[in-house]
């Protein structure tokens, strides 16, 4: 079984810049995509960012050049550094990964959500 767990959340100014991590644990074979999706209040699931175990990154137009993610293979972990947050960044943020197991079978997970609030 596979879990994954975020960290990094909280209440920053306009302006200011938050870290998020997830580490992925259990039985893992490998791991493919790693991304990061937010889910503000009455609003769908949106893709913020992803990135594929080779490093090929992938951007919301409305993060770029704000958001960068990345990812440590060897901890099984993706970050997103967010700088220049706005209110509008406000929102529940979801880590995303697809695996792949020793029968060659793929599978999604989903982290349990932190919060991001942007506000004075």
């Amino acid at each position: 079984q596979v879990q994954l767990v975020e960290s990094g959340g909280g209440l920053v100014q306009p302006g200011g810049s938050l870290k998020l991590s997830c580490a992925a644990s259990g039985s893992i074979f490998a791991i493919n995509t790693m991304a990061w999706y937010r889910q503000a209040p009455g609003e769908e699931r949106g893709l913020v960012a992803s990135i594929t175990s080779g490093g090929t990154t992938d951007y919301a137009d409305s993060v770029k050049g704000r958001f960068t993610i990345s990812r440590d293979n060897a901890e099984n972990t993706v970050y997103l550094q967010m700088n220049s947050l706005k209110p509008e960044d406000t929102a529940v943020y979801y880590c995303y990964a697809h695996f792949s197991n020793w029968y060659g079978l793929t599978y999604d997970d989903w982290g349990q959500g932190t919060q991001v609030t942007v506000s004075s």
